[in-house]
Order: structure tokens, then sequence, then C-alpha cells
């Protein structure tokens, strides 16, 4: 999906997906999947802190607009309704708000609803009636009675009544407005509303923009492809050109640079590794998403000068051929650049390469040996594992029970702080443009500059294709499913694990990188707990087990 950062809308976006489609994968390349920076993350200023509001026991949906319950605000009154089912089914535990379209955050109030539409015949007639005579003139005159016997017409004519009302009423509203009403449209199989909609989002979104623009033509691009497809595939070839290996890694590098959110990952599991593995003479790390093998170039210096001796240190890498395309070769490489490492630093290491992805792995893949400390380590990766949603094989929590049957000394996950893996589309459209909104904001106070073409490149090709994935894919085809912390902690209780606490170390750590960020980037620690957030909005969470 590469578009020219000169063009000021995103028409030429638009226009490819009207080209024709061949077998092709899903999208699977994620910003917080493939990371690339060898620059340290210790800087040294101090962040802010918020309390993010959060229903701790609880499971929502995206009808129960669950941005708003990681935010600072005051909630609107919640609907429990319970199911015997098992919580981590779509018909499992849920709340919903008790006006699931409006939030006291939220500038563009409820999306339009078809209750607000015409439907009694009389009114009916009274509307193609106004139609006739705007489009034949006052001098016109057509039976009554024929609407009677031409129902398809009279169908077809009411939805363009409905199409125009909405497109009237959205005339003056803002792009968020517009957007919820076109994935409304979208939802409700409505075509007609959704391509009078897309027409105009066309002129509201740009990719050079606002963040709320960009962001549009993205979300835009998302629903086109959608409608166009009934979100069965989506396009991973375009008729344009992909990006080559090193282009895609200067794009992660550039938003690596501007956005905290991986240092976060990295820093925080590091600390709590570093201290769990404190007296341990051998380690076996175990890093299901190892990428460039970037966190472990800061945690292998951090050991080499613990007292007593730096420890022998095994690290088993596992990755998938998304992440060996951005490298540009095999984890033959992570393992070549992690030795000089080492060796640089005197630490005794080894690697081993498992080159798979996470839905594959088994026991005898990990290498586990007898009398090495275990740590395991999931980077922003459990969410592209499938769960019973998908198929009954729910690789989410079988990997869980293997991992733990491995006896881990501790485990360290991050995640985005979002729900997108089960709901209705229209639940997943609502949480995706609350989430991205914050995400955009963000990069924008990195790089504002509206023309930045490597800001552009960046969006496009590492945080474009996850929105798409969410917004036009259904099935084994979606791999982008987040969920929230809630969720996640019951998985990992089902499967045996207990947190393992924080110390202020590692709230410390993550302070002192965001240092050199922007003060709207807050964090709290709760419950055992780390969330990193963008105003009142919580994007990520960091966690340990054991």
């Amino acid at each position: 999906m590469q578009t020219s950062p000169e063009h000021q809308d995103s028409g030429g976006i638009h226009r490819l997906y009207h080209q024709s489609m061949q077998q092709i994968e899903p999208f699977c390349l994620s910003p917080f999947q493939i990371l690339n920076n060898n620059e340290s993350a210790d800087n040294s200023s101090q962040g802010t802190q918020v309390s993010f509001q959060t229903y701790n026991e609880q499971f929502f949906t995206l009808d129960s607009s669950p941005a708003n319950a990681y935010m600072v605000q005051d909630s609107p009154s919640a609907l429990s309704i319970s199911s015997n089912r098992s919580p981590f089914s779509p018909q499992g535990s849920q709340s919903y708000l008790s006006d699931p379209h409006q939030s006291p955050d939220y500038t563009y109030g409820s999306p339009v609803s078809g209750s607000s539409f015409v439907d009694d015949s009389s009114e009916l007639r009274h509307i193609l009636r106004d139609l006739e005579t705007k489009l034949l003139g006052p001098e016109s005159d057509v039976d009554d009675n024929w609407s009677s016997s031409c129902n398809g017409a009279v169908h077809q004519a009411s939805s363009l009544a409905r199409s125009n009302q909405m497109l009237e009423m959205n005339r003056s509203s803002d792009l968020k407005q517009v957007l919820v009403a076109c994935a409304e449209a979208v939802s409700n199989g409505d075509r007609l509303t959704a391509e009078n909609l897309m027409r105009r989002l066309e002129s509201m979104v740009s990719v050079v923009g606002e963040p709320i623009q960009r962001l549009g033509a993205y979300l835009l691009e998302g629903l086109r492809a959608r409608l166009l497809s009934s979100g069965s595939v989506i396009y991973k070839k375009l008729k344009c050109k992909e990006p080559t290996g090193s282009e895609l890694m200067s794009y992660m590098s550039v938003l690596y640079q501007i956005c905290p959110y991986w240092k976060f990952a990295y820093k925080s599991a590091n600390v709590v590794i570093e201290e769990a593995m404190i007296n341990e003479p051998r380690i076996h790390i175990i890093d299901f998403q190892i990428a460039q093998g970037s966190q472990w170039e800061f945690l292998i210096p951090a050991l080499a000068v613990r007292r007593g001796g730096p420890p022998y240190i095994r690290i088993t890498g596992i990755d998938d051929s998304q992440s060996a395309y951005a490298r540009g070769g095999g984890l033959h490489m992570v393992g070549q650049k992690l030795s000089k490492v080492a060796e640089s630093y005197g630490v005794p290491f080894e690697f081993h390469g498992a080159a798979m992805s996470g839905c594959e792995v088994e026991r005898e893949h990990l290498g586990v040996r007898h009398g090495e400390a275990l740590a395991v380590n999931f980077p922003y990766v459990l969410h592209h594992i499938p769960d019973e949603s998908v198929n009954t094989m729910n690789h989410r929590d079988r990997l869980l029970r293997l991992v733990k049957s491995l006896s881990p000394k501790v485990v360290t996950i991050v995640e985005q702080e979002s729900n997108t893996n089960t709901g209705t589309f229209f639940q997943r459209f609502y949480e995706t443009l609350d989430y991205y909104t914050a995400m955009f904001e963000s990069i924008d106070a990195g790089r504002p500059i509206r023309d930045d073409k490597q800001r552009v490149s960046a969006e496009e090709h590492c945080v474009a294709r996850d929105i798409v994935n969410i917004i036009a894919c259904e099935g084994a085809e979606r791999v982008e499913r987040h969920e929230p912390f809630g969720k996640w902690r019951s998985r990992l209780g089902m499967a045996g694990f207990e947190p393992y606490p924080f110390s202020s170390s590692v709230g410390d750590a993550v302070q002192d990188v965001l240092k050199v960020y922007n003060d709207n980037y807050r964090t709290e620690e709760r419950d055992g707990v780390l969330y990193l957030g963008w105003k009142k909005r919580a994007l990520s969470t960091s966690s340990a087990w054991r």
C-alpha cells in the first residue's frame, strides 16, 4: 500500500482496491512484530504518571466501548451481562455501557442509527415524490399507486433517500462522525449509503494531513476493502512497489525512534529478567519474536557486569518469514550479531534459531536443558496467535500451557491494550478508531511536519497494514487480534501462571526511557501491571508471570 507523499489525499490508495486480485496471504507484518534499532533505550529524564481507569474483573466486547475503560474520566453506568459460557468465547461474559455509541471522551457523538430513517409507507411515498420532483421537475405527474407495484424501485429509492439524508446530516460533521457513520452503513450492508459516504470521506482524509486525517485514510481503505470483498481476503500484493527488506527496516527504525512503545517493551522485560536471574549461572532465554535481536543487545551488557561475573547465556529465537524478509536474511544473522555483542563483553553465549511461527512451536523446538534457568519473552506477539474464536486448536491457550509446562522462572508479556479479537465488525471498528487515534497523535508528536516522507512511509507500511487487516478481514485471515489485559490475565491463570511482582526498578527504568519523549506519554503501575498510554488512553501493558 504505497502512496506518494506528494499526493494530498488518499485517492491514489483507493484506486488500488478496484484492481484485480490474486490468491494472497493475510497481512502479518506489524510494527510491534518487526523491531529494529541498536540505539540504547537508556535515556535520562522523567516521564509523567497518570491513572488509567480499568475494569479489572469484567470482559468487554467492543460494543461496550472498552477504550473508555482505560481512560481517566467519569464513565457512564454499565450493565453487566453474564454468561455461563467461557469468557474466551465470543459470547462470554460481557459488560455493556448504557449507551454503546457514546462516551464522554468522544467528540463525534453517536453514529447515525437506522432507527432514524422513515419507514412508514405514506412518508416513503412523500420522499419518492420529492425525489421525482427534483429529478423530473415540478410539472411531472406520476400515479401514486405506481410504487405499490414496483417494490424494487421503492427499495432502491428508499436506500437513496436514506443515503442522501445521512449525507445531509453529516455535511457539517467532523471526520470521526462520518467514519463511524460509514462503518455502520458497511456493517448494515447498506452499500449505497456506504459508497456515498466513502466518496465524501475521500475529500476529508489525507496521508499527509492531521493525525485523524491520516488515520482516516487507512480506515477508509479498510472499509473499502471490506465492502468490495466482504472481508474474506485482504490485499498483500497490491499493484505497487513492495518495500524491500532494507526499506522496511528503515521505516521501522523511524517509528522506533519517535515512539517509545518498543523501548517500553524491551526495558520493562529486561529489568524483570535481569532481577529474576540475579544468582543464576546458566540462563536460557526463549524469545517468541526475536526480530533483530535488539532487545538482547541491551540485556547482555547488563548481565556482563553483575556481581560474581557474567552467566552463561543461551538464547532461542523464534521467528517467521515476515521478519526474515525485513532483515534480509535468516535467523543466523541475529545469532551472529548477538554472538559478537556477547564476545565483546566477555559473556559465554550460544544462539539457537527456530524459524517458525508461534502456532507451530512444540516442546522439541525449544531445546530446554536441565540446569538452566528459563526466561520466556512474548513481545507484542501473542495477539497474532489464533484462539478458540478462530479454530478449535486454540493455539493461543495451547502455547501458554506449553510454556508453563517448561517451569520457567519468569515469563514476560507485552501487548497492546486493545480489544479487537471478538465482537462484531462495527464494535471492532469503533475500538480501532479510538486506539489508533491516540497512536497517530503520538506519532505526530515525534514527527509533526505534514509532508514528512519518512513518517508517511512508516505509517503506511508499518501501521496501516494492521488497521486494514483489523477492519477488512475475518476468520484466520484476520491476524491482528488484540485483547485487553483482563483477558490475558484470565488466560494465564487458566494455564496455571501466577503474577510475578514488579520491583520499583521496572517503573523507574521505564520513566527514564520516557524522559526524551512528549509529556503526553503516561505510565501507571497497578496490581503488578505496568501501563503505557498517550494522554487518557492506555496503549500497552507489560506484565510478568511464573
